[in-house]
Order: structure tokens, then sequence, then C-alpha cells
């Protein structure tokens, strides 16, 4: 083969190396910054799922206190509830946002958080509505059962938080 020849050939070799790298870094690059954008959204959906869920939980304690007194204000009650109810309403639209998002790690978590609200949600229900009849029967054991499930309530939420960061990659 003649000098020439052999160094058209080198060339040729050498430049569809470059573009070969030039390709693979470029996908490499490009599905990097997809995992950042993806992570960025799912980072936004979790922080935005958790504060709602916070300030939900703060209208859920004000509820709970005025339902201690063993004649509480019905007035004062309801305006609390109508509060929460609002703020749970927010916690759904966040959770959508997850569900969207995913990974199935952070939604069957966060269905797990749906459950336990459920649960509190259910009892808390019941809680008003004696108060509203004047009925303190069961008072004692509805408050008992309320603390158990917001209990479960805070080790979902946990469970939530530790899900979130495996998947955004802390831990």
């Amino acid at each position: 083969m003649d000098a020439g020849l052999t160094a058209l050939l080198g060339a040729a070799v050498g430049s569809l190396t470059t573009l070969g790298t030039a390709l693979l870094t470029g996908r490499t690059t490009a599905r990097t910054q997809h995992e950042q954008w993806r992570r960025q959204h799912r980072r936004d959906a979790y922080a935005n799922y958790l504060g709602a869920l916070h300030d939900r939980d703060v209208a859920m304690d004000a509820v709970l206190a005025a339902l201690r007194p063993q004649s509480p204000d019905l007035h004062d009650l309801d305006e609390k509830v109508e509060r929460f109810v609002a703020l749970a309403r927010g916690v759904h639209r966040a959770a959508e946002i997850v569900h969207l998002e995913g990974p199935p790690a952070a939604v069957a978590a966060a269905d797990d958080v749906a459950l336990a609200s459920e649960g509190l949600s259910e009892v808390m229900r019941r809680m008003v509505e004696r108060a509203h009849a004047g009925d303190t029967t069961g008072k004692a054991a509805d408050t008992a059962l309320a603390a158990e499930r917001e209990h479960l309530l805070y080790q979902a939420v946990n469970g939530f938080r530790r899900t979130a960061g495996r998947t955004l990659g802390r831990g």
C-alpha cells in the first residue's frame, strides 16, 4: 500500500473513532441530563407532597385539640374541620403528582400514607359527629383510637420520606 492511501485510511479511521466517541458522549450527556431533570421533578413532587401533608397535619392537630374539651365549641370545631378538609384536598392533588412521577415504590409509600390518613379521618369524622350530637359515650375510646391512628400516619409519612430519599439517591 502506498503512503497516501495509508494516510487516507488512517484519517478515515480516526474520523470514525472521533465521531463514535462524540455520539457516545452525546448520548451519555443526554441520559445524564434527563436523569437530573427526572430527579428534580421527583424532588419537587415529593417536597410539595410532604409540605401539603405537614400543613394538613397541623390542621388535623387543631381539630383533635378542639375535640378535647368535654363540650367543644362547635363553631370553632367546624371552622377547624373546614380548614382540615381544604388542606386534605391539597394533599390529594400533591399525591397525584407523586403518582405521575413514580417510581412504584414512591407511589406505594404515598398510598400507605393515604390509607393511614383515611383511618384517622374516619375516627375524627365520628368524633365530630358525636360532638355535634352531644354524645360523649365513646369519647375516651375514640380519643385513644385517634392517637393510635395518628401514630400509624406518622410512621407512614416517615416511610414515604425514606422511600423518597432512596428514590432521589440519598440513602
